[in-house]
Protein backbone atom coordinates (compact mmCIF):
# COMPACT_ATOMS: atom_id res chain seq x y z
CA UNK A 1 0.00 0.00 0.00
CA UNK A 2 1.42 3.30 -1.06
CA UNK A 3 1.42 6.52 0.85
CA UNK A 4 -1.15 7.88 -1.54
CA UNK A 5 -3.52 5.08 -0.78
CA UNK A 6 -2.98 5.61 2.89
CA UNK A 7 -3.94 9.28 2.62
CA UNK A 8 -7.23 8.44 0.83
CA UNK A 9 -8.58 6.35 3.72
CA UNK A 10 -9.90 9.29 5.83
CA UNK A 11 -11.94 10.57 2.88
CA UNK A 12 -14.22 7.60 2.88
CA UNK A 13 -17.85 8.65 1.98
CA UNK A 14 -20.79 8.48 4.35
CA UNK A 15 -21.45 4.98 5.51
CA UNK A 16 -24.24 3.28 3.59
CA UNK A 17 -26.37 3.00 6.78
CA UNK A 18 -27.07 6.79 6.73
CA UNK A 19 -28.37 6.97 3.16
CA UNK A 20 -31.94 5.87 4.00
CA UNK A 21 -32.05 8.44 6.81
CA UNK A 22 -31.07 11.29 4.51
CA UNK A 23 -33.69 10.21 1.99
CA UNK A 24 -36.40 10.13 4.68
CA UNK A 25 -35.32 13.61 5.88
CA UNK A 26 -35.52 15.06 2.37
CA UNK A 27 -38.94 13.52 1.78
CA UNK A 28 -40.24 14.88 5.12
CA UNK A 29 -38.93 18.34 4.32
CA UNK A 30 -40.65 18.20 0.95
CA UNK A 31 -43.99 17.20 2.53
CA UNK A 32 -43.70 19.87 5.21
CA UNK A 33 -42.95 22.53 2.62
CA UNK A 34 -45.91 21.50 0.52
CA UNK A 35 -48.19 21.36 3.58
CA UNK A 36 -47.18 24.87 4.70
CA UNK A 37 -47.62 26.54 1.33
CA UNK A 38 -51.12 25.20 0.66
CA UNK A 39 -52.85 26.68 3.76
CA UNK A 40 -50.93 29.97 3.35
CA UNK A 41 -52.16 30.22 -0.21
CA UNK A 42 -55.73 29.61 0.90
CA UNK A 43 -55.46 32.23 3.64
CA UNK A 44 -53.95 34.76 1.28
CA UNK A 45 -56.72 34.11 -1.21
CA UNK A 46 -59.50 34.28 1.34
CA UNK A 47 -58.30 37.29 3.36
CA UNK A 48 -59.37 38.33 6.85
CA UNK A 49 -62.89 39.85 7.27
CA UNK A 50 -62.78 43.44 8.55
CA UNK A 51 -66.12 43.19 10.36
CA UNK A 52 -69.08 40.91 10.97
CA UNK A 53 -72.19 42.67 9.66
CA UNK A 54 -75.90 42.09 9.19
CA UNK A 55 -77.37 42.46 5.71
CA UNK A 56 -80.68 44.24 5.13
CA UNK A 57 -82.63 45.19 2.04
CA UNK A 58 -84.56 48.42 1.46
CA UNK A 59 -88.23 48.12 2.35
CA UNK A 60 -91.24 49.69 0.67
CA UNK A 61 -93.02 51.66 3.38
CA UNK A 62 -96.02 53.98 3.27
CA UNK A 63 -94.74 57.27 4.65
CA UNK A 64 -97.15 60.02 5.69
CA UNK A 65 -96.95 63.16 3.57
CA UNK A 66 -97.15 66.33 5.65
CA UNK A 67 -96.77 70.04 5.05
CA UNK A 68 -95.22 72.07 7.85
CA UNK A 69 -96.32 75.64 8.49
CA UNK A 70 -96.08 78.34 11.13
CA UNK A 71 -98.71 80.73 12.34
CA UNK A 72 -100.53 82.27 15.28
CA UNK A 73 -103.44 81.15 17.38
CA UNK A 74 -106.33 83.60 17.36
CA UNK A 75 -109.90 83.85 18.53
CA UNK A 76 -112.41 82.40 16.09
CA UNK A 77 -114.63 85.47 16.62
CA UNK A 78 -114.15 88.19 19.20
CA UNK A 79 -117.16 90.24 20.28
CA UNK A 80 -116.85 93.81 21.54
CA UNK A 81 -119.25 94.57 24.41
CA UNK A 82 -119.99 98.19 25.32
CA UNK A 83 -122.68 100.52 26.58
CA UNK A 84 -125.44 102.04 24.48
CA UNK A 85 -126.37 104.86 26.83
CA UNK A 86 -124.42 107.95 27.77
CA UNK A 87 -123.66 109.54 31.07
CA UNK A 88 -124.16 106.45 33.18
CA UNK A 89 -121.90 105.50 36.05
CA UNK A 90 -120.69 101.90 36.42
CA UNK A 91 -121.99 100.64 39.74
CA UNK A 92 -120.82 97.01 39.67
CA UNK A 93 -118.50 94.80 37.59
CA UNK A 94 -119.28 91.07 37.94
CA UNK A 95 -116.73 89.32 35.66
CA UNK A 96 -113.03 89.50 34.91
CA UNK A 97 -110.59 88.46 32.22
CA UNK A 98 -110.57 84.71 31.66
CA UNK A 99 -114.03 84.09 33.06
CA UNK A 100 -116.27 81.81 31.04
CA UNK A 101 -119.75 83.29 30.67
CA UNK A 102 -123.09 82.20 29.29
CA UNK A 103 -125.40 84.00 26.91
CA UNK A 104 -127.51 86.57 28.83
CA UNK A 105 -125.29 86.55 31.92
CA UNK A 106 -124.93 89.93 33.70
CA UNK A 107 -121.45 91.38 33.22
CA UNK A 108 -121.86 94.81 34.80
CA UNK A 109 -124.54 97.10 36.23
CA UNK A 110 -124.94 100.87 35.91
CA UNK A 111 -126.45 103.35 38.35
CA UNK A 112 -129.91 103.55 36.68
CA UNK A 113 -131.82 105.75 39.17
CA UNK A 114 -132.11 108.55 36.63
CA UNK A 115 -133.29 106.14 33.98
CA UNK A 116 -135.97 104.71 36.22
CA UNK A 117 -137.21 108.21 37.08
CA UNK A 118 -137.41 109.12 33.42
CA UNK A 119 -139.30 105.92 32.76
CA UNK A 120 -141.84 106.77 35.47
CA UNK A 121 -142.33 110.20 33.93
CA UNK A 122 -142.89 108.63 30.54
CA UNK A 123 -145.43 106.26 32.06
CA UNK A 124 -147.36 109.18 33.56
CA UNK A 125 -147.35 111.03 30.28
CA UNK A 126 -148.77 107.95 28.61
CA UNK A 127 -151.59 107.73 31.16
CA UNK A 128 -152.42 111.41 30.60
CA UNK A 129 -152.48 110.94 26.86
CA UNK A 130 -154.76 107.94 27.17
CA UNK A 131 -157.22 109.92 29.35
CA UNK A 132 -157.30 112.80 26.87
CA UNK A 133 -157.84 110.31 24.08
CA UNK A 134 -160.79 108.77 25.90
CA UNK A 135 -162.44 112.18 26.34
CA UNK A 136 -161.85 113.08 22.73
CA UNK A 137 -163.36 109.77 21.63
CA UNK A 138 -166.54 110.43 23.66
CA UNK A 139 -166.92 113.92 22.23
CA UNK A 140 -166.51 112.61 18.70
CA UNK A 141 -169.13 109.94 19.30
CA UNK A 142 -171.71 112.51 20.50
CA UNK A 143 -170.95 114.76 17.58
CA UNK A 144 -171.62 111.96 15.12
CA UNK A 145 -174.97 111.29 16.85
CA UNK A 146 -176.09 114.93 16.45
CA UNK A 147 -174.90 115.16 12.89
CA UNK A 148 -178.24 113.87 11.53
CA UNK A 149 -180.39 116.18 13.66
CA UNK A 150 -178.72 119.38 12.60
CA UNK A 151 -178.19 120.56 16.18
CA UNK A 152 -174.47 121.02 15.49
CA UNK A 153 -172.81 122.48 12.50
CA UNK A 154 -170.60 120.38 10.30
CA UNK A 155 -167.61 122.47 11.30
CA UNK A 156 -168.00 121.67 14.99
CA UNK A 157 -168.50 118.00 14.27
CA UNK A 158 -165.26 117.92 12.26
CA UNK A 159 -163.38 119.56 15.13
CA UNK A 160 -164.47 116.81 17.55
CA UNK A 161 -163.52 114.08 15.11
CA UNK A 162 -160.11 115.72 14.50
CA UNK A 163 -159.53 116.07 18.24
CA UNK A 164 -160.16 112.33 18.63
CA UNK A 165 -157.57 111.42 16.02
CA UNK A 166 -155.07 113.87 17.55
CA UNK A 167 -155.56 112.32 20.99
CA UNK A 168 -154.91 108.84 19.63
CA UNK A 169 -151.67 110.01 18.00
CA UNK A 170 -150.56 111.56 21.29
CA UNK A 171 -151.23 108.25 23.02
CA UNK A 172 -149.07 106.44 20.50
CA UNK A 173 -146.25 108.98 20.94
CA UNK A 174 -146.42 108.74 24.73
CA UNK A 175 -146.39 104.95 24.56
CA UNK A 176 -143.31 104.98 22.29
CA UNK A 177 -141.51 107.36 24.63
CA UNK A 178 -142.33 105.13 27.58
CA UNK A 179 -141.03 102.06 25.74
CA UNK A 180 -137.80 103.92 24.92
CA UNK A 181 -137.34 104.74 28.58
CA UNK A 182 -137.92 101.10 29.48
CA UNK A 183 -135.21 100.08 27.00
CA UNK A 184 -132.79 102.55 28.60
CA UNK A 185 -133.61 101.13 32.00
CA UNK A 186 -132.83 97.65 30.70
CA UNK A 187 -129.54 98.94 29.27
CA UNK A 188 -128.50 99.75 32.80
CA UNK A 189 -127.58 96.06 33.03
CA UNK A 190 -124.82 94.84 30.63
CA UNK A 191 -125.44 91.26 29.39
CA UNK A 192 -123.24 88.76 27.55
CA UNK A 193 -124.32 88.46 23.89
CA UNK A 194 -123.09 84.85 23.56
CA UNK A 195 -121.30 82.01 25.33
CA UNK A 196 -117.57 82.48 25.54
CA UNK A 197 -114.53 83.65 27.48
CA UNK A 198 -113.81 87.22 28.55
CA UNK A 199 -110.53 88.16 26.85
CA UNK A 200 -110.33 91.84 27.86
CA UNK A 201 -111.95 94.20 30.37
CA UNK A 202 -111.76 97.98 30.58
CA UNK A 203 -114.79 98.51 32.84
CA UNK A 204 -114.03 99.95 36.27
CA UNK A 205 -116.43 100.73 39.09
CA UNK A 206 -117.33 104.43 39.27
CA UNK A 207 -116.40 105.29 35.71
CA UNK A 208 -118.90 107.34 33.70
CA UNK A 209 -118.86 106.06 30.14
CA UNK A 210 -120.18 107.44 26.90
CA UNK A 211 -122.20 105.62 24.28
CA UNK A 212 -120.29 103.00 22.30
CA UNK A 213 -117.43 102.71 24.80
CA UNK A 214 -115.97 99.18 24.81
CA UNK A 215 -116.04 97.62 28.25
CA UNK A 216 -115.39 93.91 27.54
CA UNK A 217 -114.12 91.64 24.77
CA UNK A 218 -115.49 88.13 24.43
CA UNK A 219 -114.10 85.10 22.56
CA UNK A 220 -117.26 83.59 21.20
CA UNK A 221 -117.82 79.94 22.17
CA UNK A 222 -114.25 79.92 23.51
CA UNK A 223 -113.14 78.70 20.08
CA UNK A 224 -109.63 79.22 18.75
CA UNK A 225 -108.32 79.03 15.22
CA UNK A 226 -104.82 78.58 13.83
CA UNK A 227 -103.93 81.08 11.15
CA UNK A 228 -101.22 79.21 9.27
CA UNK A 229 -98.95 81.01 6.83
CA UNK A 230 -98.48 78.96 3.66
CA UNK A 231 -96.45 79.85 0.59
CA UNK A 232 -98.26 80.33 -2.68
CA UNK A 233 -96.46 77.30 -4.19
CA UNK A 234 -97.79 75.00 -1.44
CA UNK A 235 -101.28 76.46 -1.29
CA UNK A 236 -102.64 74.07 -3.92
CA UNK A 237 -101.87 71.04 -1.74
CA UNK A 238 -104.36 72.12 0.94
CA UNK A 239 -108.13 71.88 0.64
CA UNK A 240 -111.04 72.67 2.93
CA UNK A 241 -111.32 69.89 5.50
CA UNK A 242 -107.62 68.94 5.49
CA UNK A 243 -106.58 67.59 8.88
CA UNK A 244 -103.91 69.49 10.84
CA UNK A 245 -101.95 68.83 14.03
CA UNK A 246 -100.73 71.94 15.85
CA UNK A 247 -98.28 72.47 18.73
CA UNK A 248 -98.29 75.77 20.59
CA UNK A 249 -95.24 77.28 22.26
CA UNK A 250 -96.68 76.28 25.64
CA UNK A 251 -96.50 72.62 24.60
CA UNK A 252 -100.25 72.29 24.16
CA UNK A 253 -101.26 70.05 21.28
CA UNK A 254 -104.31 70.81 19.20
CA UNK A 255 -105.93 69.29 16.17
CA UNK A 256 -108.48 70.51 13.70
CA UNK A 257 -109.48 70.91 10.09
CA UNK A 258 -109.14 73.65 7.55
CA UNK A 259 -112.20 75.89 7.65
CA UNK A 260 -111.21 78.40 5.01
CA UNK A 261 -108.30 79.32 2.76
CA UNK A 262 -107.57 83.02 2.53
CA UNK A 263 -108.77 84.58 -0.75
CA UNK A 264 -105.62 86.68 -1.20
CA UNK A 265 -101.84 86.33 -0.97
CA UNK A 266 -99.71 88.99 0.66
CA UNK A 267 -97.82 90.73 -2.20
CA UNK A 268 -94.82 91.39 0.02
CA UNK A 269 -94.28 88.03 1.73
CA UNK A 270 -96.10 85.88 -0.88
CA UNK A 271 -97.84 84.06 1.96
CA UNK A 272 -101.50 83.12 2.24
CA UNK A 273 -103.45 82.59 5.45
CA UNK A 274 -105.14 79.23 6.02
CA UNK A 275 -107.76 79.25 8.78
CA UNK A 276 -107.92 76.03 10.83
CA UNK A 277 -110.54 75.45 13.52
CA UNK A 278 -108.72 73.70 16.37
CA UNK A 279 -109.59 72.08 19.67
CA UNK A 280 -107.20 70.94 22.43
CA UNK A 281 -105.94 67.36 22.76
CA UNK A 282 -105.42 65.59 26.11
CA UNK A 283 -101.95 65.98 27.51
CA UNK A 284 -99.82 67.56 30.25
CA UNK A 285 -100.19 71.04 28.70
CA UNK A 286 -103.83 70.67 27.69
CA UNK A 287 -105.76 73.91 27.96
CA UNK A 288 -102.67 76.14 28.00
CA UNK A 289 -103.11 77.36 24.43
CA UNK A 290 -104.07 81.01 24.26
CA UNK A 291 -105.03 83.42 21.52
CA UNK A 292 -101.96 85.23 20.24
CA UNK A 293 -99.56 82.33 20.80
CA UNK A 294 -97.14 81.26 18.09
CA UNK A 295 -97.74 77.70 16.93
CA UNK A 296 -96.18 75.22 14.56
CA UNK A 297 -98.24 72.63 12.76
CA UNK A 298 -98.42 70.05 10.02
CA UNK A 299 -101.11 69.41 7.46
CA UNK A 300 -101.83 65.74 6.76
CA UNK A 301 -101.69 65.28 2.98
CA UNK A 302 -102.01 61.47 2.92
CA UNK A 303 -99.30 58.82 2.39
CA UNK A 304 -97.04 57.62 -0.41
CA UNK A 305 -94.76 54.54 -0.85
CA UNK A 306 -91.03 55.02 -0.34
CA UNK A 307 -87.84 52.96 0.05
CA UNK A 308 -86.56 53.05 3.63
CA UNK A 309 -83.53 51.74 5.52
CA UNK A 310 -82.70 51.62 9.24
CA UNK A 311 -81.05 54.84 10.35
CA UNK A 312 -77.78 53.09 11.42
CA UNK A 313 -77.36 51.82 7.83
CA UNK A 314 -76.72 55.38 6.59
CA UNK A 315 -73.25 56.84 7.22
CA UNK A 316 -72.62 60.58 6.94
CA UNK A 317 -69.16 61.57 5.76
CA UNK A 318 -68.05 65.04 4.71
CA UNK A 319 -71.64 66.22 4.54
CA UNK A 320 -72.85 63.39 2.27
CA UNK A 321 -74.84 60.26 3.06
CA UNK A 322 -73.56 56.79 2.12
CA UNK A 323 -74.53 53.15 2.50
CA UNK A 324 -72.34 50.07 2.06
CA UNK A 325 -73.55 47.62 -0.58
CA UNK A 326 -72.61 43.97 -0.02
CA UNK A 327 -71.40 42.27 -3.20
CA UNK A 328 -71.67 38.50 -3.88
CA UNK A 329 -68.01 38.07 -2.83
CA UNK A 330 -68.84 39.65 0.56
CA UNK A 331 -66.88 42.78 -0.23
CA UNK A 332 -68.54 46.15 0.30
CA UNK A 333 -68.79 49.20 -1.90
CA UNK A 334 -69.56 52.68 -0.66
CA UNK A 335 -72.67 54.05 -2.42
CA UNK A 336 -73.74 57.67 -2.20
CA UNK A 337 -77.47 58.11 -1.47
CA UNK A 338 -79.94 60.92 -1.05
CA UNK A 339 -82.05 60.74 2.10
CA UNK A 340 -85.50 62.17 2.65
CA UNK A 341 -87.80 62.13 5.63
CA UNK A 342 -87.43 60.31 8.94
CA UNK A 343 -90.11 57.79 9.91
CA UNK A 344 -89.48 56.60 13.48
CA UNK A 345 -86.25 54.52 13.28
CA UNK A 346 -86.07 54.45 9.46
CA UNK A 347 -84.86 56.87 6.81
CA UNK A 348 -86.38 57.45 3.42
CA UNK A 349 -83.87 56.82 0.62
CA UNK A 350 -84.73 59.03 -2.32
CA UNK A 351 -82.02 57.79 -4.70
CA UNK A 352 -78.98 55.54 -4.77
CA UNK A 353 -80.44 52.14 -3.83
CA UNK A 354 -82.70 49.50 -5.38
CA UNK A 355 -85.15 47.15 -3.63
CA UNK A 356 -82.95 44.08 -4.23
CA UNK A 357 -79.70 45.62 -2.96
CA UNK A 358 -78.07 44.12 0.13
CA UNK A 359 -76.84 46.80 2.51
CA UNK A 360 -74.83 46.76 5.75
CA UNK A 361 -77.35 47.33 8.55
CA UNK A 362 -74.97 48.99 11.02
CA UNK A 363 -71.30 49.61 11.66
CA UNK A 364 -70.65 51.23 8.31
CA UNK A 365 -68.54 53.88 10.01
CA UNK A 366 -65.82 51.24 10.60
CA UNK A 367 -65.69 50.10 6.96
CA UNK A 368 -63.90 51.34 3.88
CA UNK A 369 -64.69 50.82 0.24
CA UNK A 370 -63.63 47.29 -0.83
CA UNK A 371 -63.40 45.78 2.67
CA UNK A 372 -64.19 42.09 3.14
CA UNK A 373 -66.96 41.40 5.68
CA UNK A 374 -68.55 38.37 7.25
CA UNK A 375 -72.32 38.48 6.70
CA UNK A 376 -74.85 37.06 9.14
CA UNK A 377 -78.62 36.97 8.83
CA UNK A 378 -79.42 38.31 12.27
CA UNK A 379 -77.29 39.80 15.07
CA UNK A 380 -78.62 37.34 17.66
CA UNK A 381 -78.39 34.22 15.49
CA UNK A 382 -75.42 31.87 16.05
CA UNK A 383 -74.81 29.24 13.37
CA UNK A 384 -72.67 26.12 13.83
CA UNK A 385 -71.15 26.66 10.39
CA UNK A 386 -68.38 28.98 11.61
CA UNK A 387 -67.44 26.46 14.32
CA UNK A 388 -67.22 23.70 11.72
CA UNK A 389 -65.17 25.96 9.54
CA UNK A 390 -62.81 26.65 12.44
CA UNK A 391 -62.41 22.94 13.05
CA UNK A 392 -61.69 22.41 9.36
CA UNK A 393 -59.13 25.20 9.43
CA UNK A 394 -57.54 23.63 12.51
CA UNK A 395 -56.85 20.32 10.68
CA UNK A 396 -54.13 21.69 8.33
CA UNK A 397 -52.48 23.37 11.33
CA UNK A 398 -52.35 20.06 13.16
CA UNK A 399 -50.85 18.42 10.07
CA UNK A 400 -48.20 21.11 9.77
CA UNK A 401 -47.29 20.75 13.47
CA UNK A 402 -46.91 16.99 13.07
CA UNK A 403 -44.69 17.44 10.01
CA UNK A 404 -42.57 19.97 11.89
CA UNK A 405 -42.03 17.46 14.72
CA UNK A 406 -40.94 14.82 12.20
CA UNK A 407 -38.52 17.28 10.61
CA UNK A 408 -37.02 18.14 13.99
CA UNK A 409 -36.52 14.42 14.74
CA UNK A 410 -34.90 13.86 11.36
CA UNK A 411 -32.63 16.87 11.86
CA UNK A 412 -31.44 15.43 15.18
CA UNK A 413 -30.63 12.16 13.48
CA UNK A 414 -28.70 13.96 10.73
CA UNK A 415 -26.73 15.91 13.32
CA UNK A 416 -25.85 12.65 15.09
CA UNK A 417 -24.75 11.06 11.82
CA UNK A 418 -22.63 14.09 10.97
CA UNK A 419 -20.90 13.82 14.34
CA UNK A 420 -20.13 10.13 13.74
CA UNK A 421 -18.75 10.92 10.30
CA UNK A 422 -16.49 13.64 11.68
CA UNK A 423 -15.19 11.21 14.34
CA UNK A 424 -14.47 8.58 11.67
CA UNK A 425 -12.49 11.07 9.61
CA UNK A 426 -10.25 11.77 12.54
Amino acid sequence: MTRQDTMRIPHVTTPPSFAPLVAVLAFALLLAGCGDKKPDAKKAAAGKPALTVTAVRPQQTLLPVTLAANGNLAAWQEASIGTETSGLRIAEVLVGVGDRVRRGQVLARFAADTLRAEAAQARASLAEAEASAAEAANNATRARTLQQTGAMSASQINQYITAEATAKARVAAARAQYQAQEVRVNQGTLLAPDDGIISARTATVGAVVGPGTELFRLIRKGRLEWRAEVTSSELGKITTGTHALVTATSGARLEGRVRMIGPTVDPQSRLAIVYVDVHPLPGPAAGSARAGMFARGEFDLGAQPALTLPQPAVVVREGFSYVYRINPDNRVNQVKVQVGRIAEDRLQIVSGVTPDMRVVASGGGFLNDGDLVRVVDAPAASSPAPALGAAANASPSATVASAAAQVASAAAKVASAAALAASARR
